[in-house]
C-alpha cells in the first residue's frame, strides 16, 4: 500500500508498519511526504528476491526498518531459531536492497535487551558488545546486533547514512496481546481484564517480581524516531560520527518493578484479587534502564505518563477485544 501525505519530503519505506510502533510511525507521519506500506502477504521481507524487486521499483528515499519477529521470554526461549534466522533475514534483506537501491538514510529499530545483561546503570550507547546478553533473548538480541554492525559497515563502506535507534520497552495502542508472544504490559493488560472479569481470587506471575523495567509510550517512541529522520544532516551525521556503532537510545525515565507493574495495571482494570510471585520462573535482565542524554540534547523528551499510557492501551484492548473484557 502506498499513502500519499501532505509533503514533498520524498517517500518513506516503513518495514513492519502494523505492529506496535510500526502503526504508530504511521499515526504521526503527517509531514512526510508518500509512505510505502505493503503488507506482510504482498512482501515477505525473509524472501530476498522479492525485497530487493521492491526496493528497487519503488526507489524510497528513506527506509524506516520496525519489522522484526517478537515476543516475550517464553516464545523467545523456545523458539530461538526462528527468532535468530527469521530477523537475520529480515534485517539483511531489508538494509542490502536499501543500500543497492541507493536509499542514503535509514533508521533500524534495535532492542535494549542486545546490551550486556551486565552493562552499568543507565545504559550508555557505548555499552554496546562489552558483555554477553541476556540468555533468555539471546537470539533476538544477537540478530539485532548482527544488523547493527551491518548499519555500521554500510556507513563506513558506502558512506550511507544508516542509524540504529535503542528504544526502551515500548506499550500502548496496537501491542500484541496474544498470551504467548505479548510482552509484559500488553500480556499483564490482557491477564488482569480476564482476572478481573472471571473474579479469580489470585494472580500469578512469573519470577520474583524484583526486575526493574523502563516503559515508553509508543507515540513518544515514533516522535522521537521521525525526529531524527527529519535532523539535518549536519546533525544526523554528528549522531553517526558520536561513537563506533551507529546508535542512540530512546528511553523515558520511568522505572518500575514488575510487581508493581501488576499491581498498577490491576488497579487501572479493577482486578481486587491478590497478586502472587513465582520465583521458579524466569525473571529476564534485571534492570534495563537507558542513558537518553543524547535523545534529551535534541530536544526530545517523554511525554505520556506511565498511568495515562497504561489508560490509552487499556482503551485500545478494551476497543479491539470487547467480548474478553
Amino acid at each position: 500500500m502506498t499513502t500519499a501525505l501532505n509533503s514533498t519530503s520524498g517517500r518513506t519505506f516503513i518495514a513492519g508498519h502494523r505492529g506496535l510502533l510500526g502503526s504508530s510511525l504511521v499515526r504521526l507521519a503527517r509531514t512526510h511526504g508518500t509512505l510505502l506500506l505493503p503488507t506482510r502477504n504482498a512482501l515477505d521481507l525473509r524472501d530476498a528476491a522479492a525485497v530487493e524487486q521492491f526496493m528497487q521499483a519503488e526507489r524510497p528515499s528513506r527506509v524506516i526498518l520496525a519489522a522484526a519477529r517478537v515476543g516475550g521470554i517464553h516464545p523467545n526461549s523456545t523458539y530461538p531459531v526462528e527468532f535468530l534466522a527469521d530477523n537475520l533475514a529480515i534485517y539483511t534483506n531489508v538494509i542490502e536492497s536499501a543500500r543497492r537501491a541507493g536509499v542514503e538514510r535509514l533508521i533500524f529499530v534495535g532492542s535494549n535487551c542486545s546490551y550486556p545483561r551486565a552493562a552499568p546503570q543507565p545504559i550508555a550507547e557505548s555499552s554496546l558488545f562489552h558483555g554477553e546478553v541476556e540468555p533468555t533473548n539471546s537470539a533476538f538480541a544477537m540478530a539485532k546486533l548482527a544488523a547493527i554492525e551491518l548499519c555500521r559497515a554500510c556507513n563506513q563502506q558506502y558512506g550511507t547514512r544508516y542509524l540504529a535507534v535503542m528504544p526502551t520497552s515500548l506499550y500502548g495502542p496496537g501491542d500484541n496481546y496474544d498470551p504467548a508472544n505479548s510482552h509484559v504490559a500488553a500480556a499483564m493488560i490482557r491477564r488482569f481484564v480476564k482476572a478481573a472479569k472471571d473474579r479469580t481470587p489470585v494472580e500469578t506471575i512469573w519470577g520474583s517480581g524484583s526486575p526493574l523495567r523502563e516503559l515508553l509510550y509508543v507515540d513518544d517512541c515514533a516522535a522521537a524516531i521521525h525526529l531524527l529522520a527529519d535532523l539535518p544532516d549536519a546533525q544526523f551525521d554528528a549522531l553517526l560520527a558520536a561513537s563506533r556503532y551507529p546508535v542512540i537510545n530512546i528511553g523515558g525515565g520511568t522505572e518500575i518493578s514488575i510487581l508493581k507493574l501488576a499491581q498498577k495495571v490491576a488497579d487501572i482494570v479493577g482486578y481486587t484479587g491478590e497478586i502472587r510471585t513465582d520465583p521458579a520462573k524466569p525473571d529476564g535482565v534485571p534492570r534495563k534502564l537507558l542513558d537518553n542524554s543524547r535523545m534529551a540534547a535534541l530536544g526530545w523528551q517523554a511525554k505520556v505518563s506511565l498511568d495515562e499510557g497504561l489508560r490509552l492501551a487499556l482503551a485500545d484492548y478494551r476497543a479491539r477485544y470487547p467480548a474478553n473484557d
